[in-house]
């Protein structure tokens, strides 16, 4: 397995600026895994496509207010900084850019709203994100914005657009963007179409941010990121299991909760579990909980293609991609959606 088998060419003009309005109006490509075929159909149609009896998964994390743009105390240089976690007495884990300029004991200093903090750094750590302490009772997310991803470049998005509608623990860098796609009203015809819901939480952290690159995927290491499952979504999982209905998963962190939390149950019934996982799924994986898969288009050589092609099939992920582009789908963040069973 290499790098570039996760490859795929991808027309510019095809990564979405804007997202689709109303949500739910975007398009959703469907693949059947076993028979191969592909179908064409809006996402509102969802609800024909799920079966009474299955459980929809969704990830109920909200995105922190986590892009923040200050300047050095002592020079005035310019430093943009991404709040990844907070570790607790004000001190936060950040991405920074340039992240030479944050050198251990360098104040940063951020305004906003006729105020000002400053924030130090205290530790540079190993995977290149730096340990920065903010003063007791500052709440950094005060100076900061919604983190929208890089080939995001239009402007004027409305940050609540890039949340979901069920959105509720905050913690994230990015968001869950398949379930950007789901209204409350959408959600109500899925229930009533007895199909049941639950929610587990995955704050997504700096590992979304950085490209493999190492020639063989296997020796990339995942950064950790926190998750729970609560036992009532516990209990929900082992019910649809004993009927016989599907676990229908809604984005990619969801698969990635379920399936650390089936390694470690390890065949016996889940129960409550949180903590930290660095679960890495790409083809070769044994699915050992999920049988349906919500999932935008993701970029090309990244983590979660390769989540995709373990799922689906690296050939048949491919080819649906192929497709994807030949039909002017629209891809990443804001893009469109593809139902897997």
């Amino acid at each position: 397995m290499r790098l570039s088998d996760f490859d795929y060419a991808l027309p510019h003009e095809l990564i979405a600026q804007t997202p689709a309005e109303p949500r739910d109006s975007a398009r959703l490509m469907v693949i059947n895994r076993t028979a191969g075929d592909i179908r064409h159909r809006i996402f509102h149609d969802i609800t024909d496509e799920l079966r009474p009896g299955d459980l929809l998964v969704i990830n109920d994390t909200r995105v922190l207010q986590a892009r923040l743009y200050g300047r050095l105390a002592d020079t005035g240089g310019q430093v943009e900084v991404l709040l990844l976690r907070d570790t607790g007495g004000g001190v936060w884990q950040v991405m920074a850019r340039p992240a030479r300029r944050l050198r251990a004991g360098r104040i940063v200093v951020f305004a906003g709203a006729g105020e000002q903090v400053e924030a130090q750094v205290v530790e540079l750590l190993a995977g290149g994100e730096r340990l920065l302490c903010f003063p007791a009772g500052v709440d950094p997310q005060r100076f900061g914005a919604t983190p929208l991803p890089p080939y995001i470049t239009a402007a004027g998005t409305d940050s609540e657009r890039y949340q979901t509608v069920y959105a509720r623990a905050p913690g994230s860098a990015a968001a869950p963007t398949a379930g950007l796609h789901f209204t409350p009203e959408l959600l109500e015809r899925i229930r009533q179409r007895g199909v049941a819901s639950t929610a587990v939480t995955l704050h997504i952290g700096a590992g979304t941010f950085r490209p493999v690159t190492v020639d063989d995927p296997r020796r990339h290491e995942m950064h950790a990121e926190y998750y729970e499952l609560t036992q009532e979504a516990a209990e929900a999982i082992n019910q649809a299991r004993s009927r016989g209905g599907r676990i229908v998963c809604a984005g990619t962190t969801s698969v990635r909760v379920l399936e650390q939390v089936a390694s470690d149950a390890d065949g016996v019934e889940l129960r409550a579990a949180s903590g930290w996982t660095q679960i890495f799924i790409y083809p070769g994986y044994r699915f050992r909980l999920v049988d349906a898969l919500i999932t935008n288009f993701h970029l090309p050589r990244s983590t979660l293609l390769m989540l995709v092609s373990a799922f689906a099939g690296r050939e048949l992920t491919l080819h649906a991609y192929a497709e994807a582009v030949a039909q002017r789908y629209r891809f990443f963040s804001f893009g469109d959606a593809m139902l897997i069973t």
